[in-house]
């Protein structure tokens, strides 16, 4: 399997994660300056996940594609593969966000774990030379300052 995997420790609780990652998308889904709009997320497999991210010299990233599962209070997982009219479109990748309870120094939280999976080794690494490890990472930071700011 080609895949890109990062994790964080959030001193939350899963339900309080889970909150902010399904429903606040665009306060954590892109590094800032960047900014995300979620177009639509029709939460369930074969339904449309469409958010864009804009940059601050006026880029603009659509993300088209489908959730291939959501698991309520567990994880969901995307593609860009296909649009929610199932028309083939180039694949790059399948995203999984998942979270589970977890403790690290006593403390009771949640693990948070982002995976990006690949077609091929090529279209891993082309990603991870885009930047996936500071780019997922900021995106993972800025989920747990806002779970754990309440």
């Amino acid at each position: 399997m080609h895949q890109l995997t990062l994790t964080r420790f959030i001193a939350a609780t899963p339900e309080a994660v889970w909150d902010v990652l399904a429903n606040r998308q665009e306060e954590w889904f892109c590094p800032k300056p960047w900014r995300a709009e979620v177009t639509a997320q029709e939460r369930r497999a074969g339904g449309r996940s469409a958010i864009t991210m804009y940059g601050p010299d006026g880029e603009v990233m659509p993300n088209e594609g489908i959730f291939l599962a959501w698991d309520e209070g567990r994880r969901f997982v995307t593609t860009d593969a296909c649009t929610a009219d199932f028309e083939p479109s180039g694949p790059f990748m399948i995203g999984i966000w998942e979270i589970e309870p977890a403790s690290e120094g006593g403390v009771e939280g949640t693990r948070y774990t982002a995976s990006a999976r690949h077609w091929s080794e090529e279209a891993m690494q082309q990603h991870e030379a885009m930047g996936f490890t500071e780019g997922w990472g900021a995106c993972a930071d800025q989920l747990k300052a806002l779970c754990e700011a309440g």
